[in-house]
């Protein structure tokens, strides 16, 4: 592993640690506080401020026609298949720990130490979709699963009632809804006013170090012993699992090879990603697990990272360069 990995990672648990030690030493409120709830509040500035300023400003900046779609189905096709694989048997909170990777914060430094500019140029290009692909899925799925439960309980509207219900909630939400108005203001080709651009910018700058310390105050509150085991199989399908679909669908699907290859495996190695602790903090649910899953993977990276690495070179996908 580079040197520039092994520092990006050591300032990741570094600041997780900074978190921690306000939660432990109630930075945020008098002792009288409660953790979870301080957590919840920075959880809920996050998710209904600063994320959808960045999906906002991303998309808009997003070009479309230069998109290199087959590099994209490589990576999104199987990825997004495991994520609806794992809902079926858990709730949508549980399938994003599994398929959400720490593609910005880890993964840019990576892909630049390992792949140089060519490969960063690909990775940049998928991390532009990454959270409004999975996320968007994950939300819809998560509203769906919502409004059932609501019917089950009420007991009345029936199957079209919980359809336009989820319909309605899945649209009408900080993830989606900033993607589609994205996505609409893209088509129109008028681009950000400088300023409206600047201030979405700051916002979108606040994303990484505030989840990062949001992950930090989230493990003082719920602690790391009595949940790294219900995280540990997540861990596996994200660190695991995950990079190898992506290699084989990327392969023998695809016809993928080299270095376009070689970026999805690694992006797909990743571990998982802060939103995943977001989005569980949403709807209120395995909150402590997805916290231990993000410190655990973050720490299995290394010894993960090198085995895939190993198996790339191995099987002549990875260049010569890296």
């Amino acid at each position: 592993m580079s040197t520039a990995i092994a520092f990006k990672l050591l300032a990741i648990l570094a600041t997780v640690a900074l978190g921690w030690l306000a939660g432990r030493l109630n930075w945020l409120g008098s002792a009288g506080v409660d953790r979870v709830a301080a957590a919840r509040v920075l959880s809920d500035a996050a998710f209904m401020v600063f994320v959808p300023a960045l999906l906002f400003r991303t998309t808009v900046r997003l070009d479309l026609a230069s998109l290199p779609v087959p590099l994209l189905a490589a990576f999104f096709v199987p990825v997004t298949l495991l994520l609806l694989a794992v809902h079926a048997a858990v709730p949508a909170t549980r399938a994003v720990t599994a398929t959400f990777a720490n593609s910005v914060q880890l993964g840019i430094p990576m892909a630049a130490a390992l792949f140089g500019e060519a490969g960063l140029a690909l990775h940049i290009a998928l991390v532009s979709l990454h959270a409004l692909v999975l996320l968007s899925v994950a939300t819809a799925l998560a509203e769906l699963g919502r409004a059932r439960e609501h019917a089950r309980q009420g007991g009345a509207g029936g199957l079209a009632r919980t359809l336009a219900q989820t319909a309605r909630q899945t649209v009408v939400h900080p993830v989606v809804l900033p993607i589609l108005a994205g996505l609409a203001w893209n088509l129109t080709g008028l681009g950000l006013h400088p300023v409206v651009d600047e201030v979405l910018a700051l916002l979108a700058s606040a994303v990484v170090p505030l989840c990062l310390v949001l992950i930090g105050l989230s493990l003082a509150a719920h602690g790391l012993k009595a949940h790294w085991r219900g995280a540990l199989g997540l861990v596996l399908l994200k660190l695991l699992v995950a990079p190898a679909l992506v290699l084989l669908a990327g392969r023998f699907v695809f016809g993928l090879d080299g270095l376009p290859l070689a970026v999805i495996v690694m992006l797909a190695a990743l571990p998982v990603g802060s939103n995943a602790l977001i989005f569980a903090q949403r709807y209120r649910v395995q909150e402590a697990e997805a916290t231990a899953a993000i410190v655990v993977s973050t720490v299995a990276f290394v010894a993960t990272a090198a085995g895939w690495l190993a198996l790339l070179g191995a099987l002549g996908v990875l260049p010569a360069a890296a």
